[in-house]
């Protein structure tokens, strides 16, 4: 075993070299800590979401390649959490197929965001297309307060 993929973390063994395959550094792997396969977290961490806000909407946008709309949950808690959750399943293995390289995550996922309080929680509305889920949440108009002007006597 050459010193630098040792130094650098292991390889999936394959046949063919590929110097750009190296897989990140885990220190606690050589110390003999239990490693979870299951790809939740690499999951959980790789669900990347945008949060934007207009004068009307809160606009949540999540990329969710390759997930049906029916693998996929919004939920609206009382305390004006939302929360985004799914799973993507393990491809089904064959014992005959030799893996080369294993990049995509599987597992299950969950984001939770606290709405301001200017959210209407009875109108948020979910789509999906391409990948692409999109939450929207209607916010409430701002009253401005009413300014009285005050004359000045004397």
């Amino acid at each position: 075993m050459s010193l630098i993929p040792r130094i650098f973390g292991d390889r999936r063994s394959s046949s063919v070299f590929d110097p750009f395959s190296i897989d990140v550094f885990d220190p606690f792997k050589e110390l003999g800590f239990p490693v979870s396969n299951s790809g939740e977290t690499s999951a959980f961490a790789n669900t990347r979401i945008d949060w934007k806000e207009t004068p009307e909407v809160h606009v949540f946008k999540a990329d969710l390649p390759g997930l049906k709309k029916e693998e996929v949950k919004v939920e609206i808690e009382e305390d004006r959490v939302l929360q985004i959750s799914g799973e993507r399943n393990v491809e089904k293995e064959d014992k005959n197929d030799t893996w080369h390289r294993v990049e995509r995550s599987s597992g299950k996922f969950m984001r939770r965001f606290r709405l301001p309080e200017n959210a209407k929680m009875d109108q948020v509305k979910a789509s999906m297309e391409n990948g692409v889920l999109t939450v929207t949440v209607p916010k409430e108009e701002v009253k401005k307060p009413d300014v009285k002007s005050i004359e000045i006597s004397g």
